[in-house]
Formats: C-alpha cells, structure tokens, sequence
C-alpha cells in the first residue's frame, strides 16, 4: 500500500466533493470497474500528493489538469509530482480538461492501452 499523509485526507474528501466537470466526466467512465474490470479510485492521497485518479493494481496514476497548470508555477509542481509518484513505480498519464471533454473516447484509448501494458 502507499503511504499518505493521514493530514490530506479531509483535503481529499472536500475534492471528491466538488469535482470539476472533466473529472465528473472521466469518473462516470472509470468508476465500478468498467475500464478493463480495473478499480479506480479518486482523489487520493499519494505521499504528499493527492492524485485525481489512481488504479492501485495497475499502478497508474490519471492527472486531469485545468488552464492553471499552463502557469509556469504550476508546471515545477506538476513536474516534482510526477517524479515523486514515477519513484513510487506509478505511471502518470495527464490529460487537460479539454481534452477529457472533447476527445473523450480517445482519452479512454490510452488509458485502456496503459491498463493492459506489462507491469
């Protein structure tokens, strides 16, 4: 199991809470198993991290980032999480939010092609 800062789980919480509609969107397809019998889950904790999706058997990690993620602040934290979480033997796919919007069916693509990948 990864570890987590018990800390950010109310922080993890209030984000399940009022997730962003590319996230609603994406949830509505990996929820109960319904991307390769795999379980996802959203919002978690990851070490000092909280991911917007995690596949714990698959050990992947699913990033949907907004317009802020552009700023050159957000992208060196985007970055040392990402290499946080590939030390954690995590495979991070990010994806912006038009993308999950208006390409949804090829975001599912690379997930899926991701989930059946040797581990």
């Amino acid at each position: 199991m990864l570890n987590y800062r018990p800390d950010l789980k109310p922080l993890a919480r209030g984000l399940r809470r009022n997730m962003t509609d590319a996230e609603q969107k994406l949830w509505y397809h990996l929820r109960r198993k319904q991307l390769c019998n795999v379980q996802f889950k959203r919002q978690r904790p990851v070490g000092p991290y909280i991911v917007d999706f995690i596949a714990p058997t698959a050990k992947l990690v699913i990033e949907i980032d907004g317009s802020q993620h552009l700023a050159s602040d957000h992208q060196d934290n985007d970055e040392d999480r990402t290499h946080f979480l590939l030390s954690q033997q995590l495979l991070v796919l990010r994806f912006d939010n038009l993308q999950v919007l208006n390409e949804t069916n090829s975001v599912l693509q690379v997930i899926e092609a991701n989930l059946n990948r040797p581990l």
